[in-house]
């Protein structure tokens, strides 16, 4: 970086930077600057890389801290910068690559500091590191406009105005990289960070005015996907061998700026190469995006902008007018929007702007689900191995599925969103029906069975109950069942035409919970039977709640299937026929407290189909049971089955949830920018706090429309274990 560098490890002997660093003063119109920006540099892309060259660069930063209150170059610097941005989109228009080159490798510079800068000192001392003037050395000039601010306005005028193009790509890259840098001071701090300059910067100073503009373009670059520029011929020949980071000087237009991203790509893990993420720009838009969207809202209930800009923006051929009330709203094309969506779920920030919108934008959301018509994405839906039947509805929901296919490859985090995207889209009855109309074939990621052909509906119940029974063996959290088991409850009055296999997955799950909710009861029952003995009870309780967790599952389980029976029992001979061929399993609920009434209706569909079945023969064939049985179901009478409420579960987020998606996103900054490092030290400390507010908040963030039975279970569960045990006597 700087005049004839070929190597990291050759920064700290560089002459130009040496200057720049050191106890002189330098003009702003002094020669030493254009000699100082004109290098050619590969900017690391790589987590390795970027640490390499941190660590090169803190050694200088330190000494630039120390010596920049007597000498204000570092403000010269920013000043150079502001200087070039004023003229860049007239730079590019004329196509003038040197103007560019420099001004990309004068941010680069400063944003390399920054994050320096940002490490060691606080917003207020950050501040002071911009306001060093030369001419009064040590002293600040609180006349001038305030050069942070300055800067930050200038960043986002530069990513909203300049157009994106082969020869502006990495100074737009820069430009976000950058803004994400001075908004990281949230990594190293514990508590959510509600106020400070650069936050007050973005929310009510200058930038302001661009918050739909930068809100906008953002999410055009992630809809773009541009990739990075084709390397261009160096004309100048790498220095080092094995492929060091920093070229010699350039003279004149060097073509070799446009390879800036060559080396390998940056991803969650070290190690990936740019093959997995070729979207720099796009990667770091979304980041950017996601950390200013989840601000939080300013003193007296002032609200953030740039929320108020994702949340209500509307689409292009919306030909209706913006209501007045509505600040910083615009227009954009959802349909190039919906694809990009559809065809970037794999990570993490795509699906948790895939939530965002879909939870907080309504204008998205009823696009999305009005989608579920239109077959205008065939090339991506193909790209799942679907057969000529898909439709649009499946590429909200595939993506989606792969992710919880995969749970075990995934973050807790992205398989929360996942499944909390999955509960909203089912909470509209239009959805629930079209996916059992969409069918499928050749589904070859789902391994556990060949899947020649099924309905889309059905395949997300099996992948649910995948999900479910992956969660009992290993992770066993509660509140991952109770998203799984809301979408499948949301769903169930819908059902249609259930497969075959995944009929007889319901069954088996219940018949997986009820085993287990057997070998509980067993243990709290020998438990008693020695506390009473013992005069003692104190372990009671830690087994009844046990058994309450188990009991409201199956009690949910038995809802779901009571609800395909009521609303839809014509239509699903399949789960009838998994029903009466598991019949046994239901027996020892019919007198249980908490079972009783729900077991009114599959005892009267049971005893039904069994008396049909017993006429109908023995040693009856699969295909002649399946004949009686919808034969059957065409004369039920509706009335013999109980009237229940309607199974609903709507999802809404606690009253803070700011403490979840915070240190959520910054953990994905954290772990996905794109040519940044930060050192673990104290940051890990950070993220780990907040790991205490994940699992609260996600605990709650499911509401259950359906009453609430915590408290009347556990008692119930209590008096049950204790029948048990005085029977015995």
């Amino acid at each position: 970086m700087g005049a004839n560098t070929s190597q990291v490890s050759d920064l700290s002997e560089n002459q130009s930077l040496l200057t720049l660093i050191g106890t002189e003063s330098i003009s702003d119109n002094d020669p030493f600057w254009n000699q100082l920006i004109s290098f050619t540099f590969i900017s690391p892309t790589s987590s390795g890389n970027s640490k390499l060259l941190e660590e090169a660069v803190i050694p200088l930063a330190k000494i630039l801290i120390e010596n920049n209150p007597r000498t204000g170059n570092f403000g010269a610097l920013v000043r150079i910068f502001l200087g070039r941005t004023k003229e860049l989109k007239i730079s590019t228009e004329c196509q003038d690559q040197l103007f560019i080159w420099q001004a990309h490798n004068t941010l680069f510079m400063i944003r390399c500091l920054l994050k320096v800068f940002i490490r060691e000192m606080t917003e207020e001392e950050l501040h002071l590191q911009f306001s060093y003037q030369e001419r009064v050395p040590g002293s600040c000039d609180t006349g001038s406009k305030v050069l942070l601010e300055e800067l930050m306005c200038n960043l986002v005028y530069l990513v909203v105005e300049v157009p994106l193009l082969d020869i502006t790509y990495s100074i737009l890259f820069e430009s976000v990289t950058t803004m994400l840098v001075l908004l990281s001071y949230q990594l190293s701090h514990k508590e959510i960070l509600r106020d400070g300059l650069i936050y007050r910067y973005l929310m009510k100073g200058r930038c302001l005015s661009l918050t739909s503009q930068l809100v906008k373009t953002l999410l055009y670059n992630f809809i773009r996907q541009e990739k990075c520029p084709p390397p261009a011929t160096h004309i100048f020949e790498q220095q080092s061998e094995g492929g060091g980071l920093l070229y010699g000087l350039a003279s004149g237009v060097a073509s070799g700026l446009w390879s800036v991203f060559a080396l390998g790509g940056a991803g969650s893990k070290p190690g990936l190469d740019q093959e997995q993420n070729p979207l720099p720009l796009s990667n770091q838009s979304l980041l950017l995006l996601l950390v200013l969207a989840n601000l939080t809202d300013g003193p007296n209930n002032c609200p953030n902008p740039y929320r108020q800009a994702v949340t209500c923006f509307k689409n292009t051929q919306d030909t209706s007018s913006i209501p007045t009330e509505q600040h910083h709203t615009f227009q954009i094309n959802f349909n190039s929007l919906y694809t990009a969506l559809c065809e970037q779920q794999r990570s993490d920030q795509a699906t948790l702007i895939l939530y965002t919108l879909l939870h907080q934008n309504t204008n998205m959301r009823t696009y999305m689900l009005s989608r579920t018509d239109m077959e205008n994405l065939w090339g991506t839906v193909d790209s799942w191995s679907c057969g000529v039947c898909c439709d649009v509805t499946s590429m909200q929901v595939m993506p989606i599925l792969k992710i919880l296919y995969h749970v075990e490859d995934r973050n807790s985090h992205h398989v929360y969103m996942a499944l909390i995207i999955l509960l909203i889209l089912t909470e509209e009855d239009t959805f629930n029906r079209s996916i059992h109309e969409v069918v499928l074939k050749n589904i070859t990621w789902y391994s556990e069975r060949s899947l020649t052909e099924i309905s889309l509906g059905s395949l997300l119940i099996l992948v649910v109950i995948r999900t479910i029974q992956f969660n009992m063996t290993r992770t066993r959290d509660k509140y991952l069942h109770t998203n799984c088991l809301a979408a499948l409850a949301n769903m169930s009055g819908q059902f249609r035409c259930l497969h075959q296999y995944a009929a007889q997955r319901i069954i088996s799950l219940f018949a997986l919970l009820s085993k287990k909710h057997n070998k509980i009861l067993e243990q709290a029952t020998q438990s008693l039977r020695g506390l009473r003995r013992a005069d003692d009870s104190s372990v009671l309780p830690d087994y009844a709640q046990d058994l309450n967790v188990i009991e409201e599952v199956i009690r949910m389980m038995l809802e779901i299937i009571n609800s395909c029976l009521s609303n839809s029992l014509h239509h699903n001979p399949n789960l009838v026929y998994a029903l009466l061929y598991k019949r046994e399993l239901f027996e020892q609920f019919r007198t249980h407290p908490s079972f009783q009434d729900i077991m009114q209706n599959l005892d009267t569909v049971i005893g039904f189909f069994s008396q049909r079945l017993e006429a109908a023969g023995t040693d009856l064939s699969v295909e002649r049971v399946q004949e009686v049985i919808m034969k059957g179901a065409q004369t039920l009478p509706k009335d013999r089955l109980k009237k229940f409420p309607e199974l609903k579960f709507k999802y809404v987020e606690e009253d803070q949830p700011e403490e979840f998606f915070i240190p959520y996103v910054w953990s994905l900054v954290f772990n996905s920018g794109v040519g940044l490092h930060w050192s673990p030290t104290g940051i890990d400390r950070s993220l780990g706090y907040y790991g205490m507010f994940y699992r609260r908040t996600l605990n709650i963030l499911v509401f259950l429309s359906a009453p609430i039975r915590s408290y009347q279970t556990v008692f119930s569960s209590v008096l049950h274990i204790a029948w048990l045990v005085q029977t015995e006597h």
